[in-house]
C-alpha cells in the first residue's frame, strides 16, 4: 500500500476595511467574498477530521506589508495538526517568526523567486519539512517556456506568477519546481491561476507536469468542485494531497465525505 493521501482544507485570508483578519472566497484570485473568521473557520477544520490545515494572506506579498502574525498565533491555539502559512514571506527572518507564531511550514512563492537563495537557507536553518515552495501558476500558449504539456489538444507550458497572480514572471513552473526541489524545498505547492475558485477540477496536466518531473511530495491546489476531482489529481496526475477550500466553506461537502469517497476507490487516506 502507498502513502496515504492528505486532505488540507485553505483559507485566504485578508484584512476587512476596519483592519481586522477575514476568510473571502473568490475566483481567479477575484471578486472576492467574506467567507467568515480565520480563527473559528481553524477550529471547525481541526475537529472536522482535515489532515493539514493552509493559512494563506492573499495580499501581504502584493501589499509590501508583513504577514498577519497575530491572527496567526490565533489560529496555531486552535489547530492540532500541520499548519502552513504563506503570504508576505522574504527573508529568514520571516520564516523564523512565522514558526515561532505557531507554524509547522512555510509557503513561500514571491519571496523564493526573487531570491532563490531563500529556499537554501530556509532549509538549511529550519529543516526542509518546513519550506513549502508554492507555484502559483498560469497557462500559457506560446514557445517561451522549458517544459510542454498537451492541453485541449494544444500546447503549452506553465508560467510562475507572483502577488497573487498578478504579475507574470517568464519563468517556467516545471523549470522551477526542479530547482526548488535541489535547493531543499520539502513540498511543491502546485496552485493554478486559471483554475482557481471555478470548481471545474484541478489542472492535471500542471500537477502531473510537476509530479512527474520532481521526487518532492505534491499538494495540488485550485479548481476542486468535489471528491471526484480529488479523487482524478491523485490517480491520474499523482498528487500526494490535495487542497481545497470553496466545497468546505460553503458546506456543500465535509472532509469525511471526500476521504469516504476516496476510500471506497481504494485510494488510502487518514482516518
Amino acid at each position: 500500500m502507498g502513502l496515504t493521501k492528505r486532505i488540507i482544507p485553505c483559507i485566504d485570508v485578508d484584512l476587512d476595511e476596519n483592519g481586522e483578519a477575514a476568510v473571502y472566497t473568490g475566483v481567479n484570485f477575484e471578486n472576492l467574498e467574506h467567507t467568515g473568521d480565520p480563527v473559528e473557520m481553524a477550529r471547525q477544520y481541526n475537529e472536522a477530521g482535515a489532515d493539514e490545515f493552509v493559512f494563506l494572506d492573499i495580499t501581504a506579498s502584493a501589499e509590501g506589508r508583513e504577514t498577519m502574525l497575530d491572527t496567526v498565533s490565533r489560529v496555531a491555539d486552535q489547530v492540532f495538526i500541520p499548519l502552513t502559512v504563506g503570504g508576505g514571506i522574504r527573508t529568514a527572518a520571516d520564516v523564523r517568526e512565522t514558526l515561532r507564531a505557531g507554524a509547522d511550514k512555510v509557503s513561500i512563492n514571491t519571496g523564493a523567486l526573487m531570491n532563490p537563495d531563500l529556499v537554501n537557507e530556509g532549509a538549511a536553518s529550519f529543516g526542509s519539512q518546513c519550506i513549502v515552495i508554492s507555484l502559483d501558476a498560469r497557462r500559457r500558449f506560446d514557445e517561451q517556456g522549458e517544459h510542454y504539456a498537451r492541453v485541449d489538444g494544444e500546447s503549452c507550458w506553465f508560467e510562475c506568477t507572483v502577488k497573487g497572480g498578478r504579475e507574470g514572471t517568464g519563468v517556467d513552473a516545471v523549470a522551477w519546481a526542479q530547482e526548488a526541489e535541489e535547493r531543499g524545498a520539502g513540498e511543491l505547492f502546485v496552485n493554478s491561476i486559471d483554475a482557481d475558485g471555478t470548481k471545474e477540477g484541478y489542472d492535471v496536466p500542471l500537477t502531473r507536469a510537476v509530479c512527474e518531473s520532481t521526487g518532492t511530495p505534491v499538494i495540488a491546489s485550485s479548481g476542486c468542485g468535489g471528491p471526484e476531482d480529488v479523487h482524478e489529481v491523485f490517480t491520474d496526475a499523482g498528487a500526494d494531497a490535495a487542497l481545497a477550500a470553496s466545497i468546505f466553506h460553503f458546506g456543500e461537502y465535509t472532509v469525511d465525505d471526500v476521504k469516504t469517497y476516496l476510500d471506497e476507490r481504494s485510494v488510502s487516506v487518514r482516518r
